[in-house]
């Protein structure tokens, strides 16, 4: 009676702790995935507002003309060399920008900066287990402190970024999967990336994956949850200033044109688990979220298969009984 006792008490917990933490954490997990709050833009869209003698001209411009962009150098420490195509990748931005000030993070000045401005998280920022989280947390505390646009070192400029400077904030959305953080702009202070800094040491766990890792603890799995728990917080009757906006950056057959930027090589970092999972993430995922529906209808089907078999089995075995044979 008492081992069938712990055992009751062991399925109740196991059940309570499957529907109150691991089903909810799935849930918050997978709609990651899915379709997204907030307003979205295409980079059409921008461009014709702000050409429009109605459009965006006759607004204040609210984010301030920087172009912010991070180099660690992590194969040669202490080098701030920049790989020559990156190098001409980055030239197209001060070409058809030069008006713009033009900032490069490199180690030494990425770790001052959080040194005079935030001390707060410099045990966080430097146990980081993997580089790349570094530079991931940086550019939400530039955005945060200075505001202006920050992009990836594999992303160019193919014209004037003057028209994406009339919204408040803005992240890009890759019209699949997770939200993106490779080009990013805002104004400074904005409340959601306020938002995103201070949710950074919370969300600094080891999830033992390094792929997990950097996009659940800094990347873009961690921006994602904190964009869908700010629009939950976000009053209806919230100021302009404090929205946000999706830019739809859709490199995929059939997606909106891209006007002001360029795409060149990335990689910088990668890790043996990266490909495997931003196969899961990219595709898998956002395809399970697509038919999620079907899946409750197949296991019913499957289930009330099996059970059919069984139920077939057990009557077919009705009316027949063993008959002993006399030993001669």
């Amino acid at each position: 009676m008492r081992l069938r006792s712990v055992t009751a008490l062991l399925l109740v917990l196991s059940g309570v702790l499957l529907v109150g933490v691991v089903v909810p954490g799935i849930l918050r997990f997978v709609h990651m995935f899915g379709a997204h709050a907030g307003p979205a833009l295409t980079q059409e869209e921008i461009e014709a507002a702000y050409n429009s003698t109605l459009g965006e001209k006759t607004r204040p411009q609210r984010i301030p003309k920087i172009i912010h962009q991070i180099f660690h150098n992590w194969k040669d420490p202490g080098s701030d060399t920049i790989p020559d195509d990156w190098d001409e990748v980055r030239a197209t931005c001060k070409k058809h920008n030069p008006d713009f000030e033009h900032r490069l993070w490199t180690e030494t000045a990425s770790r001052d900066f959080l040194s005079e401005h935030y001390p707060w998280f410099l045990n966080t920022y430097d146990g980081y287990k993997f580089p790349v989280q570094r530079i991931d947390s940086l550019r939400y505390f530039l955005m945060l402190k200075f505001g202006g646009i920050y992009m990836d070192l594999d992303n160019g400029c193919s014209r004037d970024l003057t028209p994406l400077l009339y919204y408040p904030s803005f992240l890009t959305d890759g019209g699949k999967g997770t939200l993106s953080n490779n080009i990013i702009g805002t104004r400074p202070n904005h409340p959601f990336w306020k938002l995103v800094t201070d949710s950074l040491i919370p969300w600094s766990y080891y999830y033992i994956l390094p792929y997990f890792t950097i996009h659940y603890a800094s990347g873009q799995w961690f921006l994602t949850a904190i964009w869908a728990k700010y629009f939950a917080r976000m009053p209806a009757d919230a100021d302009e200033d404090d929205n946000i906006y999706r830019v739809m950056m859709d490199m995929g057959e059939g997606g909106a044109r891209w006007v002001f930027f360029t795409q060149g090589r990335g990689g910088s970092w990668d890790n043996w688990d990266n490909h495997f999972f931003s196969y899961i993430g990219n595709v898998m995922v956002p395809w399970i979220v697509r038919n999620v529906l079907w899946f409750p209808i197949v296991g019913a089907l499957v289930f009330g298969g099996l059970f059919w078999l069984r139920r077939r089995r057990r009557t077919s075995k009705k009316g027949y009984k063993v008959v002993e044979g006399n030993m001669a």
